[in-house]
């Protein structure tokens, strides 16, 4: 399992610059990042580096954060591969809340991230179907 950095931050202009700074500053790498909105205030989540280290600096900066337990599964770059992680899910009757892409540096490969009410029980069912998870 992966750990997920969300970020609960005022939706105005600069925003995600400081956040990405106070990143930066401690030197945390973002792996993977997806950003929700609505009017006045919006959800970034990320896969990065140093969780802890990324929590930390941004509590202090005076960002609202929280860490989650989030699936990766690694997928090769083709055609219809997204659709049969979600078919497989889907036959397994699991919905997912989101998902977003990263990739992993090390094969080049896409990574799939995300998040799904029961992960203990995704991760097994995932593993029985042949997928890799990260």
């Amino acid at each position: 399992m992966l750990k997920q950095v969300s970020i609960y931050a005022e939706n105005k202009k600069g925003t995600m610059e400081r956040i990405t700074s106070v990143l930066a500053q401690n030197d945390i790498n973002i792996l993977g990042s997806v950003t929700n909105d609505s009017a006045e205030y919006g959800i970034i989540r990320m896969v990065v580096s140093d969780p802890e280290t990324a929590v930390s600096a941004l509590e202090d900066a005076g960002y609202l954060c929280r860490m989650t337990d989030v699936l990766g599964v690694e997928v090769t770059d083709e055609v219809g591969n997204l659709n049969r992680l979600l078919v497989a899910l889907g036959e397994s009757n699991i919905n997912l809340d989101y998902l977003y892409l990263s990739f992993n540096r090390s094969s080049g490969k896409p990574i799939m991230v995300f998040h799904a009410p029961d992960s203990a029980e995704v991760e097994s069912c995932l593993k029985a179907k042949g997928f890799t998870l990260c």
